[in-house]
């Protein structure tokens, strides 16, 4: 019994220590040249529902939420995000060749219509970032159009 409350008492002296550990949360600026409204249309709605969904990983506007300042959650978040960012960053969409546009607009129906975007862990919590059927079926209908208007050399 005498090891299990040192045991307990030495995880939380290290959960205590590790919090001291923090995570950047700075944005990188947003440069309007650079968006994928720059680069595409992105009609108004569809503008929203990636506002609410997609853009707290997939864009320099990300909001971090109260557990970011919990370690080790808030490593595992910046690690998602900094994922998320690598695969599609609509804030530097518009820097993307135009055949990479193309393969993001095609993913962004995929991973929706799958049900892997957003992610089921972040719709844990943020449950008001879960796409409905129309929405899905808006933004792939928007993703086909645009596809078609890029120009691949």
């Amino acid at each position: 019994m005498r090891i299990v409350k040192i045991v307990l008492i030495c995880l939380a002296v290290v959960f205590v220590l590790i919090q001291f550990v923090r995570i950047d949360k700075s944005n990188p600026p947003v440069e309007p040249e650079k968006t994928m409204e720059a680069a595409i249309n992105v009609p108004p709605d569809i503008q929203q529902i990636m506002a609410r969904s997609c853009n707290d990983c997939h864009s320099n506007k990300t909001v971090y939420p109260w557990y970011s300042n919990v370690a080790p959650v808030s490593w595992w978040l910046r690690n998602h995000i900094t994922e998320a960012k690598r695969e599609l960053n609509v804030s530097e969409y518009a820097t993307y060749a135009p055949k990479k546009q193309e393969r993001k607009l095609k993913e962004i129906c995929e991973q929706v219509r799958s049900g892997e975007m957003p992610l089921p862990s972040y719709l844990i919590i943020h449950r008001e970032s879960a796409l409905a059927p129309s929405e899905i079926d808006a933004i792939c209908a928007w993703t086909d159009g645009e596809r078609k208007k890029i120009v691949i050399e």
